[in-house]
């Protein structure tokens, strides 16, 4: 059996920029990820992944946040009062389509149960999702409350597990099992110092590409694989910004998508979530008397436009980057529905020598 290799063990480095320690969303101070993966039986193949944007209650201390749709096929559920208002009031919750709602409920209780939330009676769960019906028992709305509680409560700032996990576990993406995959990039000083992370569920289709190469067309010698499907990524950074230059970064992960060789199918939901962990512009909330209550007036930080292309750039070459390790890590799935093979990456790696995209010896 192949070993599973993120992609720069392959030789590739997508991109200019350099990636953190971890090369992982979690580079990002205070930002955690968990899991919860459900093999069951002959049918079930789904899980739920959180991804939380710091260790406090989330609708006590809220980030400021925006979301970009590429193509709004799609059930992000939460969409409208993050675009009103700005801002993320709970964890992001990724799963399968059919469970969405019920993750939702979930995470909504979960929150209700925190301290200090007694006498809170709004709340915004934010929760996205793809099919994951070529592998899973979709109908059967398998993730529910304990899933959602084991991947809150598992979740942790170390390496993230990526591939056939969590949200990933029955996606496919470009015809290979698709799933979990996660990046980042570190700026120079110069650039300003921050950091910026991408973790994206994976599970649609396109002509496959890596390092410029249509590598799908190649492994299978045919067209390339249908484009519906879907993606969903998150993008976290510590740059202190506003909802509106979030939105624009948060753009910028379809062209790191495009490069991986999606078209954005009229089939696939293309979201992208981003948000800004930086103390200087988190919104706090006082639970008084009669429910929760922000500051009249508040002053924060704000990053001018013109210092936001090297953040551009790093969304780009981390999301190009996430996909390919989502593919790179996932390993093959069966069920009672069929057989999804993981990327073979030894013929990966002899199309892209000959190619000249990777030196020999590598």
């Amino acid at each position: 059996m192949t070993v599973r290799r993120r992609v720069r063990a392959l030789g590739i480095a997508p991109g200019l920029l350099p990636p953190g320690p971890l090369n992982a969303i979690t580079d990002v101070a205070g930002v955690q990820v968990g899991h919860c993966t459900l093999i069951e039986g002959e049918r079930i193949r789904s899980g739920v992944t959180a991804v939380l944007p710091h260790g406090d209650n989330v609708f006590l201390q809220r980030v400021p946040a925006a979301i970009h749709v590429g193509n709004g096929f799609g059930k992000l559920i939460g969409t409208s009062q993050v675009q009103e208002l700005g801002e993320i009031e709970t964890p992001i919750l990724l799963t399968s389509t059919l469970s969405a709602w019920r993750v939702a409920d979930a995470l909504a209780a979960w929150m209700l149960d925190l301290p200090g939330m007694e006498r809170v009676r709004s709340l915004n769960p934010v929760v996205g999702e793809t099919n994951d019906g070529m592998l899973n028992d979709i109908r059967a709305r398998a993730v529910g409350p304990e899933a959602v509680r084991a991947a809150l409560e598992s979740a942790g700032s170390g390496a993230v597990a990526e591939g056939s996990v969590g949200a990933g576990t029955g996606t496919v993406a470009f015809g290979w099992k698709g799933g979990i995959g996660s990046a980042s990039r570190v700026l120079s000083k110069g650039q300003g110092g921050w950091t910026l992370g991408v973790l994206v569920q994976s599970n649609f289709g396109g002509d496959l590409t890596i390092a410029g190469i249509p590598v799908g067309r190649l492994l299978r010698d045919q067209p390339a694989a249908p484009g519906d499907g879907s993606i969903m990524m998150v993008v976290a950074t510590d740059a202190p910004l506003s909802p509106r230059n979030l939105s624009r970064v948060a753009s910028r992960t379809m062209m790191g998508l495009a490069r991986t060789g999606s078209w954005a199918a009229n089939g696939s939901g293309d979201y992208a979530i981003a948000f800004s962990t930086a103390s200087s512009v988190r919104r706090p909330v006082v639970i008084g008397a009669r429910g929760p209550e922000t500051p009249p007036v508040r002053s924060c930080e704000d990053l001018g436009n013109d210092a936001l292309t090297a953040l551009f750039q790093a969304t780009v070459e981390a999301t190009e980057e996430a996909v390919l390790n989502s593919l790179f890590m996932a390993t093959t799935v069966s069920s009672a529905l069929g057989t999804v093979e993981a990327l073979p990456l030894d013929r990966v790696a002899d199309i892209l020598r000959r190619r000249g995209a990777i030196a020999t010896g590598a």
